[in-house]
């Protein structure tokens, strides 16, 4: 029966996490099990030696794992990696997987298995693993089992940087700089079987040297500026000159600060109300084209005044959270570009013009062929800016309700959050609520969400990933998500082993709206009188959450009163690790209480 000799699973994979760290990978998460201790214990070696090259965290839950990872990736612009065992573990990232697709956020999979001569014959723990993503990763590769030899050590050395290559890292801006979770990667999964014995021999020699290329001190990617060309220029601006138009900036506008500008810059040149969903990172600036509350301007179904409808309209990234804005779009009958470098994302069917470039790309290119000042109108951006500042002030108004109100809560969120602070948001209602009462100002918040798929899988997580970015963070969250992910709380125990090795140590306040239900479904067609109703949608659940926080030693405070929420939330500024703050909120009458706003 063939064996595994230690030293030799050792100078593999110290090669591949070498060059794994060489090429941008900076955070792994771990979920402990036996068939992943070479890559475990290899990673923790390495993040031993160099913690400066390699963070490590650990989270028993494989699928908040995942989602712990993918908000790391989504928040820092590089590729995360997360390693568990084999069979079921496997398909506990399912669901990060699926989102890391679909939101473009680089992720590295690397899953321990049972070597080939123990597959399809009963051996424990073990299942097909080949592609077992299928097409929801942008690269697989089946790993051999390891060997030491010269072409061994370059193919693992070759096939880190393939998997960073595949999962974006590319892109990858420097946390401190992101703004937005604007993301152009993708999730890789590499497999890679094991025989026993499992546990490596780090006490060979050139553990993470073997296998370098020579004269070569640290791999990097070569940055790439994108430019349209003359007469692509040409064309895009003979569509806008003289034209009714508009731009709808979703997640995936901008990245930097930089690009915002330039992004304003171009609606300046030509004049265009720049529709701001909260996630595009535009609502951090108080510019007189940013459109922050067109939701609140908007009919349900898209429709709108005439003097609101344009002739033309430029989409950035994805369709925005407002579901009006995008039945807006589809409705209006204006002439559509769609700027992507990937992909139209165009769930209306309406592409007109495609512009296969990043946002700002285009913005910078077409900024030097704007038309004379003279010759651009102010009418309709003036319209637009008139009607805006109209509903800026019925969603204030609104926002000045008392106790039972989730819009005044959120209203206070983020007033007092911190300048370079991180604000998180569940969906269902708190992304709608953050939509509505996140207004545009020079407050440097970085907004994030899980928007790929909409879900609330792993989202409490996800938060708790980003956070790792910034000093403070807050989520906002609603009961079912937090119920839903409750196991992530754990992670406060790991914060502090962070804390105690001398990593950061991030504040994270955990916003709890709990209407004790879905509430969102009382403004759904699904509303109803009948029994079915509360049984299937608005699902009470009773959770005792401070019990909860009790359980994993989360710091707990819950609030009724503005007053009080404005004292616990202050008090709980800057402190290291997780508190829970939590609001009861009213579960009927939602649809009642947003009415002002919407």
């Amino acid at each position: 029966m063939s064996a595994a000799d230690p030293a030799t699973t050792a100078l593999f994979l110290g090669a591949f996490f070498d060059e794994l760290t060489r090429w941008g990978v900076y955070d792994v998460v771990v979920s402990p099990g036996s068939r992943s201790t070479p890559l475990a214990m290899t990673a923790y070696e390495l993040s031993r030696r160099a913690p400066e090259r390699l963070r490590l965290f650990v989270d028993v839950d494989e699928r908040g794992a995942a989602f712990f990872a993918l908000g790391m990736a989504k928040a820092s612009g590089r590729p995360a990696a997360v390693i568990c065992t084999s069979g079921t573990a496997v398909a506990n990232y399912y669901p990060a997987v699926m989102e890391a697709k679909s939101s473009r956020v680089p992720l590295v999979v690397l899953t321990g298995d049972r070597p080939p001569r123990l597959q399809e014959l009963g051996a424990p723990q073990t299942c097909d693993q080949l592609k077992a993503f299928g097409d929801h990763v942008r690269a697989f590769r089946q790993m051999p089992l390891p060997t030491a030899d010269a072409a061994a050590l370059a193919f693992a050395r070759q096939a880190a940087r393939e998997a960073v290559i595949a999962a974006g890292g590319g892109a990858a801006e420097a946390a401190e700089s992101r703004i937005a979770g604007a993301c152009l990667g993708g999730p890789v999964h590499l497999n890679f079987p094991f025989d026993e014995p499992l546990k490596p021999d780090f006490s060979v020699e050139g553990l993470f040297e073997a296998g370098r290329r020579p004269n070569v001190s640290r791999e990097t990617f070569v940055p790439v500026s994108q430019q349209l060309a003359p007469d692509a220029i040409a064309r895009v601006a003979e569509l806008l000159a003289g034209r009714r138009a508009l731009a709808l900036a979703g997640e995936g506008t901008c990245a930097t600060d930089a690009e915002a500008r330039d992004v304003l810059a171009w609606a300046h040149a030509f004049n265009l109300p720049l529709l701001a969903d909260p996630l595009s990172g535009l609502r951090r600036f108080d510019d007189a084209l940013v459109i922050d509350n067109y939701d609140s301007l908007l009919s349900v179904g898209g429709e709108a005044p005439d003097e609101l409808i344009p002739e033309v309209i430029v989409r950035f990234g994805r369709y925005p959270v407002s579901k009006k804005a995008t039945q807006f779009t589809a409705a209006c009958g204006a002439l559509q570009v769609v700027v992507d470098p990937l992909e139209t994302r165009d769930c209306n069917a309406a592409t007109d013009v495609y512009v296969p470039c990043e946002p700002v790309a285009f913005a910078r290119s077409l900024c030097a062929a704007a038309p004379a000042e003279a010759s651009i109108s102010c009418e309709f951006a003036d319209t637009w800016t008139a009607a805006n500042d109209a509903a800026r002030e019925r969603i204030v108004a609104a926002g000045n309700q008392e106790e039972g109100f989730e819009g005044s809560f959120v209203r206070r969120i983020l007033e007092l959050a911190p300048e370079e602070s991180c604000l998180f948001a569940a969906n269902s209602m708190s992304i709608r609520a953050l939509d509505t009462f996140y207004l545009k100002g020079e407050k440097r918040l970085t907004v994030l969400c899980n928007r790929g798929l909409n879900g609330i899988d792993g989202t409490t997580s996800t938060a708790l990933g980003a956070a790792q970015s910034f000093a403070q963070t807050t989520f906002l969250t609603g009961d079912l998500t937090l119920l839903h992910d409750l196991n992530a709380l754990a992670l406060q125990r790991e914060l502090r082993v962070q804390r105690a090795a001398g990593g950061s140590a991030p504040s994270i306040i955990i916003v709890l709206l709990n209407n004790n239900g879905g509430a969102i479904f009382d403004m759904l067609p699904q509303k109803s009188e009948d029994a079915y109703f509360e049984r299937l949608f608005l699902t009470p659940q009773d959770v005792n959450f401070e019990a909860a926080a009790q359980a994993f030693a989360v710091r707990y405070q819950r609030t009724r009163s503005l007053a009080e929420f404005d004292a616990a939330y202050k008090n709980a500024l800057g402190t290291p690790g997780i508190t829970l703050i939590e609001v009861p909120i009213p579960l009927q009458g939602l649809k009642s209480r947003y009415a002002p706003c919407w």
